[in-house]
């Protein structure tokens, strides 16, 4: 059975055929109009609830997103928007798996607030939850999502602990605009307090970002601010292509040819839906992919 819709006119029809949930997922980002199979709504349905489940209000909370594995020895939490997903990141993730400790478990992750990005409205935090795992389980399985209610580095390590207290070592995977964000006092009430807090429980693994690489991190730690928390922060090396990639510059369409920048399920979720279209100069992309969120909200209501 699945369930087709055609976004133009937003006619639903139901049809019931045994097709394979492979096929379902497929169909799903591959063409032209949407398809959603029962197992779609179902997964979706069950993302939807985990986040209604988290409040930004509560105390720091994190919940492993359903069908990824819980923590092992070690964990390394890469924190992003993840709007899209980007072969960077993809790339980030393996590289960081060479430099960390047997028996890290590895997870991507999204939180509900996400600081300094609240603007950004489309595609919906569902949409990128849905998008983000499966480009995940085609390109490096074994990575898992993580969702929090925070969106400061040291409410989420604070998340982690009271998750996982058998954790052993918790690391955070970022950029090098990032690790300058974390030494931001703007950030804070109390910078040195919430800083010390951070790395009493995680250390930061960071990668260069443009022209920003090893030697711009060691002369940011050298800062007489930053020295007491150099020891917690390590330089992660990365290949040059990746250095300049940036989801932003994907949504502004600013890299022409996405070819090289974004994995192919990303590339047919964009042609698909024309979520950047509002970005990029198409009049109709916006209001097309409004009736794909309104069509997702009335099947995620139904029965």
């Amino acid at each position: 059975m699945f369930l087709y819709l055609q976004t133009a006119s937003l006619q639903y029809n139901v049809e019931y055929e045994e097709i394979s949930i492979q096929k379902h997922e497929e169909m799903l980002y591959s063409t032209e109009h949407m398809y959603f199979s029962p197992q779609t709504i179902e997964r979706l349905r069950s993302i939807q609830g985990m986040l209604d489940a988290l409040k930004p209000e509560a105390e720091p909370q994190t919940v492993v997103l359903s069908g990824a594995a819980q923590p092992d020895v070690h964990v390394l939490v890469f924190a992003g928007s993840f709007n899209p997903p980007t072969n960077a990141h993809l790339a980030l993730l393996q590289q960081a798996r060479a430099f960390l400790p047997h028996h890290t478990t590895l997870y991507a992750a999204v939180s509900k607030r996400i600081i300094d990005k609240e603007t950004v409205e489309y595609p919906t935090l569902l949409d990128r939850l849905d998008l983000l795992t499966h480009v995940l389980r085609v390109h490096i399985p074994d990575v898992g999502i993580l969702l929090f209610n925070r969106g400061l580095y040291v409410e989420q390590a604070q998340a982690l602990r009271a998750a996982f207290p058998q954790v052993a070592r918790i690391f955070f995977l970022v950029g090098f605009d990032k690790i300058v964000q974390v030494f931001d006092p703007r950030y804070y009430t109390d910078r040195n307090a919430s800083l010390r807090s951070l790395f009493h429980i995680a250390e930061m693994l960071v990668a260069p970002r443009g022209d920003a690489g090893e030697q711009e991190l060691a002369a940011l730690l050298r800062r007489p601010e930053n020295a007491p928390f150099a020891h917690a922060v390590h330089a992660l090396p990365l290949d040059a292509q990746y250095r300049h990639m940036s989801s932003t510059q994907i949504r502004l369409g600013e890299r022409g040819n996405i070819t090289g920048s974004v994995p192919p399920e990303v590339q047919q979720f964009m042609a698909q839906t024309r979520v950047y279209e509002q970005f990029t100069g198409g009049a109709n992309g916006s209001e097309y992919y409004a009736e794909r969120v309104r069509a997702i909200e009335r099947l995620l209501t139904e029965g």
